[in-house]
């Protein structure tokens, strides 16, 4: 199995960076894809930022050219630089990892357990 433990959340007023981090652990051969998902009341879980194996990075729409992602692969960590925050980031982010944990299995999605985001005066 693979756990996925996320930090750093927090409350933060409009303006203001907080960073994320999310460490994976347990068994695992490859760790495909790592980002970042989040979660507002009443809407549906959307992708923030994605990094890959190879170092390819996709962010949403609305939080490029704010928001970075980076991975440490010795760590099995992926964070989430989130700058010039806004009332509208305001959500629950979640880790998400796409880990091989077997040369016999396809990789399996694994997601952590959320941390919330408040941005607010």
């Amino acid at each position: 199995q693979v756990q996925l433990v996320e930090s750093g959340g927090g409350k933060v007023q409009p303006g203001g960076s907080l960073r994320l981090s999310c460490a994976a652990s347990g068994t695992i051969l490859n760790i495909n894809a790592m980002g970042w998902y989040r979660q507002a009341p009443e809407n549906q879980r959307e992708l923030v930022a994605l990094i890959t194996r190879d170092g390819s990075r996709n962010f949403a729409d609305f939080v490029k050219d704010r928001f970075t992602i980076s991975r440490d692969y010795a760590k099995n960590t992926v964070y989430l630089q989130m700058n010039s925050l806004k009332p509208e980031d305001t959500a629950v982010y979640y880790c998400n990892a796409l880990v091989q944990t077997s040369a016999y299995r396809l990789a399996t999605n694994y997601w952590g357990q959320g941390t919330q985001v408040t941005v607010s005066s």
